[in-house]
C-alpha cells in the first residue's frame, strides 16, 4: 500500500523505530547495527520516511542535496528528485571520474577520505548534506568541510537515525534534522 493512500493522521502516526532492526555484535562484537534495509522493503514506511525527510530538507532551501556514499545515496537521490534538485555524489576515494576534490580526516580507528567532483557545486550554492546515520559526526563533518573548501554554503544536514548517545552532533557546525533518535 501507497502510504500517500493512508489518511494523513495514520501515516504520519506511524512508528519507523518499528521499521528498523537492530543487528547484534556487526560489523564486530559489541557493535549494535541498526539495519534500515528492512525500512526500505516496506513500501509504506519507505515512503512515509521520504515524506518526513522532505519536509524537513525543504526547509533548509537548498539549490542540490549531496548524498554520502553509499546508504546516504538511497535517501539522498530519491529526496532530489522529489524536491526537484540536483544530486552529487561523496565518496570514497578513486570512485569518481575527472578531476576531483578530496578531504583526509580521522576516525576512531585510523583515517579515511572523501572526495567529490571538482565542479559538482559552484560558489554559494546551498547544499543540504544526506546520510543515513548519524554516529560520532566524523564523516558528515568532513563532508561538510569538504563541500565549504569547495565554495558551497552547507544550510544543513540531514539523516535517518541518530545514535544521540555517541554526541555526533557536537561535532557538526551546521543544523542537523534527524528523524529517528536512538539514546543507547
Amino acid at each position: 500500500m501507497d502510504v500517500s493512500a493512508l489518511p494523513p493522521a495514520e501515516a504520519s502516526a506511524m512508528d519507523l523505530k518499528a521499521h528498523i532492526r537492530g543487528i547484534p555484535d556487526f560489523p564486530k562484537p559489541g557493535i549494535l547495527f541498526y539495519d534500515i534495509s528492512t525500512l526500505l522493503r516496506h513500501g509504506p514506511a519507505w515512503a512515509e520516511a521520504m515524506r518526513r525527510m522532505s519536509a524537513l530538507v525543504a526547509a533548509r532551501k537548498p539549490d542540490v542535496l549531496a548524498g554520502i556514499e553509499s546508504r546516504g545515496f538511497l535517501l539522498a537521490a530519491p529526496l532530489a528528485l522529489q524536491l526537484g534538485l540536483g544530486f552529487i555524489m561523496l565518496r570514497k576515494p578513486r570512485k569518481l571520474p575527472g578531476a576531483t576534490l578530496g578531504l583526509s580526516y580521522s576516525l576512531e580507528y585510523g583515517e579515511d577520505r572523501i572526495e567529490m567532483q571538482a565542479d559538482a557545486v559552484h560558489k554559494g550554492q546551498r547544499v543540504v548534506v544526506v546520510d543515513d546515520l548519524l554516529a560520532t559526526g566524523g564523516t558528515l563533518a568532513a563532508c561538510i568541510r569538504l563541500l565549504e573548501q569547495a565554495g558551497a554554503t552547507v544550510a544543513g544536514a540531514a539523516t535517518l537515525i541518530e545514535l544521540s548517545f555517541l554526541s555526533g552532533r557536537s561535532r557538526i557546525h551546521v543544523p542537523i534534522d534527524t528523524l529517528i533518535t536512538y539514546d543507547e
